[in-house]
């Protein structure tokens, strides 16, 4: 199942940089997951300095 990106998101796009499948951008009010790309790799939610990611 792939990652979900919370309201918890302050856009600091740490999350964008470190996701190796390219499958994070910024959305309309945070940063979105596409989740047919997404790996489930986890790297994405372990860089959030926020917690704004989680397994969807």
């Amino acid at each position: 199942m792939a990652y979900v990106i919370s309201d918890e998101c302050v856009s600091c796009g740490t999350c964008e940089s470190e996701c190796p499948a390219g499958a994070i951008s910024q959305g309309d009010d945070h940063y979105v997951i596409d989740a047919d790309s997404c790996m489930d790799c986890g790297t994405c939610a372990d860089a959030c300095p926020t917690g704004a990611i989680s397994e969807g």
